[in-house]
């Protein structure tokens, strides 16, 4: 290809201006979803009427020397657990297949007050409950880099979007690392904003006390961009805090290759180890090295308490599961099977129909840990032990101004090693959960690849401290070029816009393996 896709604040400002037409943008993102996305599975439903008629809105806003909002035509992706009105959100399970929502998730509104075009609603694992996409009961969602590989879970529909060029801005949910995971294994920028920060109104709960929707882009600019749009208190959502929306979009003008000097960066040894491959941790400290390089200062420290992570997660994410799914009834919304043969019919057939196996394994689980003395040994201890781990990052955060760590402990693995085990996808998710917990902000930057796929580097940082995060992440993505490499699915599509000065995917200040 000639030149990158257009970032949102590209596209934004092209079309704010008068430069570029919405509707054209948004015919182009449709074609190449229409050419590319029969080979990525990103997917599950696209709107082409609703699409062009909001891109056709933002034009006439233009022509009529009305401000069309900071995202003006943005095409944009929303992972399929946000409820989008008029768009079926099935949250990639059969019991909501054909769900049609009558209103917007918060963020998908603040979106489309923006300017934003929403093309469609993109695949994930069911419910959110796996780290591959490949969970979902409709398609499997195939990586950019590399087809036969996974682009990582649960919101990797929408991290192909991006990372594919689809669309330069998607939405998706982050319980345990479901952002974070899914960009660095298809090297795109992933930010999951501190709890509360943005409105889970309209978000399908896994784990209502972690569940945080989060942005996938092609730089920390464009989330940044986003950010400022979705984030900001909601009447509709009591998490939702009435914390201050800063100038990120500002902001990302200011920071520059020296916007590190002195910045405190902590390494958690603990998040480093075994399961950690030895050819990513190496990726992830080279990037530290180049940060350390621009200023900023970097060692290592100990936080003993994020080895319980991974336990304390899973107990937790499993009771709050096996809670937030009964819902799914067969009464009420959804699949219905049985009616005609009592509740007890009614139930087991519309869940035992409607519901995937990951699914049902984590309500089992969750239902057991919450029963008898289980909910004393487990889930209260569980809760225990989240305290502890969140009053250590929260000690080592007043020392240091981030915590750094990879953001997947591999890189992204083909489909037939996927099954190796449940065990051994959740152990997977180690290094993302000390964020989830404690409900801090963090974000995955593209720092090096190895064998050609991308690595992401882990930045985490203190409670509404999104600003910190995004000013070293812009000042990284600065002085390398990670993040602007395109994966050889591209070769395969054109027909998206082009900015004449982006790169054309080669390197300079940091190729493959750094």
């Amino acid at each position: 290809m000639a030149g990158d896709i257009m970032t949102a604040r590209e596209t934004a400002a092209a079309v704010r201006a008068g430069q570029a037409s919405a509707v054209e943008i948004t015919k182009a993102a449709l074609d190449r979803i229409g050419a590319l996305d029969k080979d990525l599975g990103a997917f599950l439903a696209v709107d082409e009427a609703g699409a062009l008629a909001a891109a056709e809105a933002v034009d006439q806003k233009v022509a009529a020397g009305e401000d069309p909002g900071p995202l003006a035509g943005v095409p944009v992706a929303v992972k399929d657990n946000l409820s989008t009105k008029g768009l079926a959100t099935t949250a990639g399970s059969n019991i909501l297949k054909g769900y049609i929502p009558p209103y917007d998730a918060t963020a998908v509104a603040r979106l489309r007050a923006a300017g934003a075009v929403i093309v469609g609603k993109t695949n994930m694992d069911e419910m959110g409950m796996g780290a591959t996409t490949v969970n979902s009961a409709f398609q499997a969602t195939k990586n950019p880099w590399d087809l036969d590989r996974v682009p990582g879970g649960s919101s990797g529909g929408s991290a192909a979007a991006v990372a594919a060029r689809l669309v330069p801005l998607s939405l998706g949910s982050d319980t345990g690392g479901s952002v974070r995971q899914p960009a660095a294994m298809c090297g795109i920028t992933g930010l999951r904003p501190t709890y509360g920060r943005v409105s889970r109104y309209g978000l399908l709960a896994l784990a209502g006390s972690m569940d945080t929707v989060g942005l996938l882009a092609l730089d920390a600019r464009d989330c940044a961009l986003a950010l400022q749009v979705v984030a900001g208190p909601d009447d509709r959502d009591a998490s939702a805090e009435a914390e201050p929306v800063g100038d990120w979009a500002g902001m990302a003008g200011e920071a520059g290759p020296k916007g590190l000097d002195g910045l405190r960066i902590g390494l958690p040894r603990q998040l480093f180890q075994e399961p950690v491959d030895p050819a990513v941790k190496a990726a992830v400290r080279e990037a530290l090295d180049q940060l350390a390089g621009m200023g900023a200062q970097v060692e290592e420290c100990d936080l003993p308490a994020l080895t319980y992570s991974l336990g304390v997660y899973y107990v937790l994410v499993s009771a709050e599961a096996s809670s937030t799914m009964s819902r799914y009834d067969g009464v009420r919304f959804g699949l219905r099977l049985g009616d005609q043969q009592g509740v007890a019919a009614l139930y087991e057939q519309s869940r035992g129909a409607g519901l995937g196996p990951e699914v049902k394994r984590r309500i089992l689980l969750g239902t057991h840990l919450l029963s008898g003395d289980q909910y004393e040994s487990y889930y209260m201890q569980a809760l225990r032990l989240r305290r502890v781990i969140k009053e250590e990052l929260e000690q080592a955060l007043s020392r240091y101004d981030l915590l750094a760590a990879p953001a997947a402990p591999t890189t992204a693995f083909p489909f037939d090693s996927w099954r190796a085990g449940t065990r051994a996808m959740y152990r997977g998710d180690f290094v993302a959960l000390p964020a989830s917990l404690a409900g801090i902000p963090a974000l995955s930057i593209p720092c090096g690849f190895v064998e050609g796929m991308p690595v992401g580097l882990q930045l985490m940082g203190r409670a509404y401290g999104e600003e910190t995060l995004l000013r070293a992440a812009l000042a990284y993505q600065e002085a390398f070029d990670h993040h602007r490499r395109l994966p050889p699915v591209n070769a395969a599509g054109a027909g998206a816009p082009t900015a004449g000065t982006a790169g054309d995917g080669g390197s300079h200040g940091g190729g493959e393996g750094q």
